[in-house]
């Protein structure tokens, strides 16, 4: 399917160029009585890397179609891949390092997880906007440093640091944001 540059929005994956192209960023701007001036910026699903560009509005481009499939996450390899199950044909494939590492802080072994797939190949992984992980180190909250919204560092089970209120102890579940890292609050499990 092809869009015009003035039909874009942000989430929309391209192919463009022969790679996989996400938009992370997306404005249209009308100044007076010029022409429009888009701005996309993209990031290249297979290496990582993002960019921008500035189409002309007539310009075509080609969306690419996605599938999504649930799978189970293994393991991570020495090389830093890591390692996933489709939930329907058992069949393994890998992440790389640099596709996912990301959005890994975030997910458990053997945890379900969304893929998306152009074609065979796996892109990225669709996480929940919010994770509840438990709290494994802490540091010790010092009396009297309560008056104000301060907050220490901890990390969660995945390995992620994070910095959690002074109320909050080792042990603890805790609400985590998949887009920013931060803490949401105390899980009531």
């Amino acid at each position: 399917m092809n869009l015009k540059a003035t039909e874009l929005r942000k989430g929309l994956v391209l192919l463009k160029d022969g790679q996989l192209q996400l938009i992370t960023d997306y404005s249209h701007h009308t100044p007076g009585n010029w022409r429009a001036i888009i701005q996309v910026k993209i990031k290249n699903l297979q290496t990582g890397g993002n960019s921008s560009f500035r189409p002309s509005a007539g310009e075509q481009f080609e969306v690419a179609y996605l599938d999504k499939k649930k799978s189970q996450y293994l393991y991570q390899e020495a090389n830093g891949d890591y390692v996933f199950m489709d939930a329907e044909s058992y069949e393994q494939f890998t992440l790389t390092k640099e596709m996912a590492e990301d959005r890994m802080a975030y997910v458990k072994e053997s945890e379900e997880v969304e893929v998306t797939f152009h074609e065979t190949t796996p892109v990225s992984i669709e996480l929940p906007a919010q994770v509840v992980l438990e709290i494994t180190e802490a540091e010790l909250a010092v009396k009297g440093n309560s008056a104000t919204n301060v907050k220490k560092d901890a990390v969660l089970e995945t390995g992620a640091p994070i910095r959690v209120p002074l109320h909050i102890k080792a042990g603890e579940k805790v609400k985590v944001s998949t887009d920013t890292g931060e803490f949401m609050g105390r899980a009531s499990e």
